[in-house]
């Protein structure tokens, strides 16, 4: 018999908040099997099982603060001799509290996400990329293309998911996983139960139109019928898609407002952000890039770098690499100030931090020593972090000594941007939308109007550290080496 503790989660982290249950006593696991979701101040993880056998006890309830070392479940040989604490009943209250263990976002594609990571961070996303449509009716199946067991069943899923499964009427085996090993995420969950739950629309074609049609030529005058509606506009784009929703979404039935508490991401971010904003002086300065070439280098080598590398080439690694080549340049913007001891901190190194866009909210982890790497090497650490930390697989310190971000909010489609930076950094840069625009062309011709990619680079800065003249010699070091840096050479094909 095996007693599982909350081990250390970081050198300042004491205690940690159950936020789900991943088993259920008398369940089988394996070694290494994740067995519960732990929620700190500083990242979300899970915690596996360290051996392989039947569960006990669960000693905790969804909810339950737990001190580092405390024993929270325990695992032996043979059937279970009942239920703990966190039994049937801590399920029933965990099917309540859904916001604050957001299942993770599925990564598109490795290379071009949002300041997150791989593809959110293509500002120009390709229809063929678009993730095809999930099954969600028995013919599609597992994540495996088959029938799942129940066993396998409680090892892709979490009790939450087989619950509203369960109560839609639905199995496991009728729902493509798109988690880590085909686990069934809470997504899925609601996109299969929305699928099965929607009837068909009236057919227009059932509507008296239809019976008119077929009245002879020769037929009298009938009495004025209603006025028939245009046709609908056509699309400005043919093949446009409209953008995404929030995935926070807000069941209000029949409800004028909702209250819920904020989840332990949502407050850590909401008390980052307002101590940024007190206790610095921040400004945001832009600049407009011509990434052309940097767009043709992508369409040219994009196929070939995904077979070597595994990861998709998209623009933000190569921004990534720009910023790492650039930073050691302007080193007021790579510091951190310290008013208490009147004393500056400059670094010979690059932790760049990565802002991350998950269904719990906004998370940074960032690449450690990032000066080292090349943009191949960028683009698998990116899709790395941005992957662990919609899986919620960071660890603390994947999270800590960050000493400049990028956040990509350009792979939603924002223009421009004003991103807060959090203390002890002193800068972030934000990477806009990419989009092809009539700008005027200057050569040994003369000047000229030509169809470009453009973009802006926000940067904000503490102003109590960097003045607006070092900001803008960054920027324009950034926009030069972004324009005219031969980035073919690094690509290693």
């Amino acid at each position: 018999m095996a007693e599982v503790e909350l081990p250390q989660l970081g050198e300042s982290v004491t205690e940690g908040v159950i936020t789900a249950w991943l088993v259920e006593v008398g369940d089988e696991i394996d070694v290494d099997q994740p067995i519960v979701e732990i929620s700190t101040d500083k990242v979300d993880t899970e915690i596996p099982s360290p051996v392989a056998g039947t569960v006990q006890e669960l000693r905790a309830e969804v909810d339950d603060t737990i001190e580092v070392g405390q024993v929270i479940a325990v695992i032996g040989e043979g059937a279970a001799t009942g239920g703990g604490d966190g039994g049937e009943g801590g399920q029933d209250e965990d099917t309540d509290d859904t916001s604050g263990r957001d299942e993770a976002v599925p990564a598109s594609d490795a290379g071009a996400e949002d300041a997150s990571g791989d593809d959110e961070a293509s500002a120009q996303p390709d229809a063929s990329s678009a993730p095809a449509p999930r099954s969600t009716d028995g013919s599609g199946g597992s994540a495996s293309g088959g029938g799942t067991s129940v066993e396998g069943e409680k090892a892709l899923t979490s009790p939450l998911v087989r619950k509203l499964l369960r109560e839609a009427g639905l199995s496991t085996s009728q729902v493509r996983g798109s988690g880590p090993g085909g686990r069934i995420t809470r997504e899925d969950a609601d996109r299969a139960i929305a699928s099965g739950g929607e009837g068909a629309p009236p057919s227009a074609a059932s509507g008296g139109d239809g019976a008119r049609a077929g009245q002879p030529a020769s037929a009298p005058p009938a009495p004025a019928a209603a006025p028939v509606p245009p046709p609908p506009m056509p699309a400005a784009a043919p093949g446009r898609q409209r953008p995404e929703a929030s995935p926070l979404q807000i069941d209000f039935s029949g409800q004028r407002e909702v209250t819920q508490d904020l989840t332990r991401v949502r407050k850590a971010t909401a008390n980052a952000m307002t101590t940024a904003m007190q206790t610095t002086a921040q400004l945001t300065a832009a600049v407009e890039v011509d990434v052309t070439a940097i767009m043709n280098l992508r369409a040219a080598y994009k196929d070939a770098f995904k077979a070597k590398e595994g990861v998709s080439l998209s623009p933000l690694p190569i921004i990534s690499r720009a910023v790492c080549m650039v930073l050691p340049r302007h080193p007021a913007l790579n510091s951190s100030i310290d008013m208490d001891s009147g004393t500056a901190t400059f670094r010979n190194f690059i932790n760049l931090g990565m802002a991350v866009d998950t269904e719990a909210g906004l998370l940074v982890p960032n690449i450690k020593d990032a000066q080292d790497l090349t943009i191949p090497g960028l683009a698998r650490r990116i899709g790395d972090i941005a992957g662990r930390a919609r899986s919620k697989k960071l660890q603390p310190d994947d999270i800590s000594g960050a000493t400049f971000t990028i956040t990509n909010t350009g792979s939603r489609g924002t223009l421009w941007d004003t991103p807060i930076f959090t203390p002890p950094q002193v800068a972030i840069l934000a990477t806009c939308a990419i989009e092809k625009r009539a700008v005027v062309v200057s050569d040994n011709y003369g000047d000229s109007i030509a169809i470009r990619w453009m973009t802006y680079l926000c940067l904000s800065y503490d102003h109590r550290m960097v003045d607006g003249a070092d900001t803008a010699r960054f920027l324009q070091d950034l926009k030069y080496t972004l324009e005219t840096h031969d980035f073919a050479s690094e690509l290693g094909l």
